[in-house]
């Protein structure tokens, strides 16, 4: 701590020893500044912005595409890896595909979208309600906070 001085005079007390004048807090009044190596200070910044960025998770979309005429085993099975997405922190996408005349019996479909709804109903949250888009159904969850 030199206290408050000209930058002139912190950068001749830099000079003298064979250092740099580093600006900390460009914002305050006045500037906030450190005596040291440069090259040193800017290896210390990027090593904890790698730190963030390696504590951060990125939060992903899972998919579950589904089928109008869906057994109850593989809704099980769906409903089980819809629940691991979920606890693992991501959003559970559900689509369900119409081929051929089945869109016409899109009731069977919102049926079965209403059952994936209800039996995550205690983990998640509905952040896109059940629509159609095209030939699909499509529902997106999240998990509750």
């Amino acid at each position: 701590m030199l206290g408050v001085m000209t930058s002139q005079k912190a950068l001749q007390e830099a000079y003298k020893l064979n250092l740099d004048l580093i600006e900390v807090s460009p914002a305050a009044n006045p500037p906030v500044c450190k005596i040291g190596d440069f090259g040193k200070f800017k290896y210390e910044q990027e090593k904890k912005s790698q730190e963030v960025r390696k504590k951060q998770k990125t939060l992903e979309i899972k998919e579950i595409k589904l089928r109008p005429n869906i057994a109850i085993g593989d809704f099980n099975i769906k409903l089980k890896k819809a629940e691991e997405f979920l606890k693992d922190g991501n959003k559970v996408r559900f689509a369900m595909q119409f081929r051929g005349r089945e869109v016409t019996h899109s009731e069977v479909g919102m049926a079965v979208i209403e059952r994936f709804k209800e039996a995550l109903a205690d983990i998640s949250k509905i952040e896109l309600h059940p629509k159609m888009e095209g030939r699909n159904i499509v529902m997106v969850l999240t998990t509750k906070n």
